[in-house]
């Protein structure tokens, strides 16, 4: 989904004025032409297909955020796992300062530690290992765990003496039946919650919220609406369809800072924005 929002930013930000909420262009079948092929082959050139993805023209109806499944999400990130690097990694998270942001936040997790939504381990070269006692790493794909898997063993003398554990669960829900209620001192989440959609996100945040013990630390990057209100709007009206079409069933709009502070137990500490706003950290406390 980095390549989805870089492009479309670039596209607002060097070419509308600030009167492009009035600019509302025809759908062309052409361009759907040149974009549902891609959509076809297994192995294509996402790089390609989400420059199509950007060319393509604003919907008028905002269509309702809600993510994808459950079941969904294991399939489709099953499917993922072993090119999943190549997709949401590389020079352009690097240049978006994604990396940056994974050192700077994933440092500060301490203790006994949690992070849903694994993936294949990106985040496990950010970690100081030096403070943490456990790390149980979650995800719903099975794919996904069996990569990361692959990852610690190449961090050669990192990880060593410290119980490491993987476990295939649905952060939504299971997360407080599986664990218990105040187990960890850092709960951590990159780049998942979006994936929910809202109302999946919300449940994530109550999970991650019981989990975690009082006074304990949720540390999270996630893709959030922008700070450019064109940009934003833009956002808020592709959302779905870039889900859809490319986006791994993120939905790239979310504002992460408002379910924060809506989730009972949970405090902001603090909120970092970057690349325009399109993603940001966030520190938040249980009280």
């Amino acid at each position: 989904v980095f390549d989805v929002v870089i492009l479309v930013g670039l596209k607002l930000v060097v070419s509308l004025p600030i009167s492009a909420f009035a600019f509302v262009p025809s759908l062309k079948s052409s361009r759907i032409k040149k974009v549902m092929p891609l959509l076809h082959h297994q192995n294509n050139d996402r790089r390609a297909f989400v420059t199509s993805v950007a060319t393509l023209p604003v919907f008028t109806a905002i269509t309702s955020a809600s993510g994808i499944t459950p079941e969904q999400a294991s399939k489709s990130y099953d499917t993922y796992a072993e090119t999943y690097d190549n997709l949401d990694g590389g020079n352009v998270a690097s240049s978006l300062g994604i990396d940056e942001a994974r050192r700077n936040v994933l440092s500060m997790a301490k203790g006994h530690v949690l992070e849903i939504g694994v993936g294949t381990g990106l985040n496990l070269d950010s970690y100081n290992f030096d403070a943490i006692d456990s790390l149980t790493l979650v995800d719903i794909s099975e794919g996904m765990l069996s990569q990361a898997k692959l990852r610690i063993q190449q961090i050669t003398g990192a990880a060593d003496g410290i119980s490491v554990k993987f476990v295939q669960a649905d952060a939504t829900s299971e997360l407080i039946s599986l664990f218990g209620e105040n187990k960890f001192d850092t709960v951590v989440d990159t780049f998942s919650l979006c994936v929910m959609g809202n109302n999946g996100a919300k449940r994530c945040l109550e999970e991650m919220t019981g989990v975690v013990k009082k006074s304990g630390q949720i540390l999270l990057i996630e893709n959030t609406r922008a700070t450019n209100p064109i940009l934003g709007y833009y956002q808020d009206i592709t959302a779905s369809t870039a889900a859809d079409m490319g986006g791994k069933g993120c939905l790239y709009n979310q504002n992460v800072g408002e379910m924060i502070q809506q989730t009972n137990g949970l405090q902001l500490e603090k909120e970092v924005a970057f690349a325009a706003g399109l993603f940001r950290s966030f520190t938040c406390q249980k009280i």
